[in-house]
């Protein structure tokens, strides 16, 4: 039997790598296991969030920075303070209009994320 994914019950910024999965874009991993993960992601202006699905069940919180998001056929800007929620399988991405940083939920955890 194969261990489940779990991170270190405690996580300190200062100690996790940046990972860059696209330019202009910047991820830290946080804490997870086989049914969630949190993900913090730093975006400098002008920076892409290409549209993109996948079966996870997304929230993103806008922790500061402005973003035009689009999430199936709906566009909104959120800003600092506001979030969104993107069910499974639905169309989403993001252009940063202020640079900022977003802290992504999961659930369940992105194997993806973590190859």
């Amino acid at each position: 039997m194969s261990k489940k994914p779990e991170s270190q019950i405690f996580q300190f910024e200062q100690e996790i790598a940046w990972e860059s999965p696209s330019p202009g874009i910047e991820r830290q991993i946080f804490g997870y296991d086989d049914r969630v993960m949190l993900v913090k992601v730093k975006f400098e202006k002008g920076a892409v969030g290409t549209m993109h699905q996948h079966p996870h069940t997304q929230v993103t919180y806008v922790e500061s920075g402005a973003f035009e998001f689009t999430i199936g056929n709906e566009t909104r800007i959120i800003r600092a303070g506001d979030g969104c929620y993107m069910p499974s399988n639905v169309m989403h991405g993001c252009t940063c209009l202020e640079a900022g940083v977003l802290i992504d939920t999961f659930s369940p955890h992105r194997e993806d994320f973590l190859s």
